[in-house]
C-alpha cells in the first residue's frame, strides 16, 4: 500500500481515502471534482489590516517630520521631533518581517472555501471542505495520483475540474 498524503484528519492511500472517521475505497469512487466557494471578506479584511499595520509607523514618522518643520521651533526641538519620528519609522523593519510572514501565510491558506466532491455508491458526497488552499491542493493531487493507479471499469475513477462534473474524456 502506498500513502500519497497523510495528516491528522486526511489520509490518501493507494486503496482508500480517509477523511476524519469516514473511509472511501478508491475503487468505489467513480467521479471526483472540486468546487470553490465565495471569497471570505474576513480574510480580505485581515489582509487590509496587515497593510494598514505596515503603513502606520511610516505615516506616523512622516507626520512627525512634517510637524517638526511646521512648528518652526528651535533647532534642538526640531531635531528631537525628527529623531523620534525616524525611530518610529525604523520600527517598521522588525515589524514588517512579521507582518509580511502573516500576509504570505494568508495567501497560502487562500480566501475561499474549497470542497472536494465524489460520486460514491451512486450518490454525490462531499469528501472534504477547507479554506486552506495549500493543503487542499496537496490532498486533491494525492487523490489524483492514487486514482490514476486504481484499476477501473470504463468511465470510472475520473478526476474533474472545478465546478462541474467531468465527462470521462476530461481525465488528466
Amino acid at each position: 500500500m502506498i500513502t500519497y498524503y497523510d495528516d491528522r484528519s486526511v489520509r490518501v492511500t493507494s486503496t482508500a481515502l480517509r477523511v476524519d472517521d469516514r473511509s472511501y475505497p478508491l475503487a468505489e469512487l467513480t467521479t471526483v471534482w472540486h468546487r470553490r466557494g465565495g471569497r471570505s471578506w474576513r480574510v480580505l479584511a485581515g489582509r487590509g489590516a496587515i497593510g494598514a499595520a505596515l503603513a502606520g509607523p511610516l505615516v506616523a514618522a512622516l507626520l512627525g517630520v512634517a510637524l517638526a518643520v511646521w512648528l518652526h521651533r528651535s533647532l534642538t526641538v526640531t531635531i528631537a521631533v525628527v529623531g523620534a519620528s525616524a525611530l518610529v519609522g525604523l520600527a517598521v523593519g522588525p515589524l514588517a518581517d512579521v507582518l509580511f510572514e502573516h500576509l504570505d501565510r494568508s495567501y497560502v491558506r487562500g480566501s475561499r472555501e474549497l470542497e472536494m466532491w465524489a460520486t460514491w455508491q451512486g450518490r454525490q458526497v462531499r469528501l472534504l471542505h477547507t479554506r486552506d488552499a495549500l493543503r487542499f491542493g496537496q490532498i486533491y493531487r494525492a487523490v489524483q495520483r492514487a486514482m490514476e493507479r486504481v484499476p477501473a471499469a470504463p468511465a470510472q475513477n475520473v478526476i474533474g475540474s472545478s465546478g462541474s462534473r467531468p465527462s470521462p474524456h476530461s481525465r488528466p
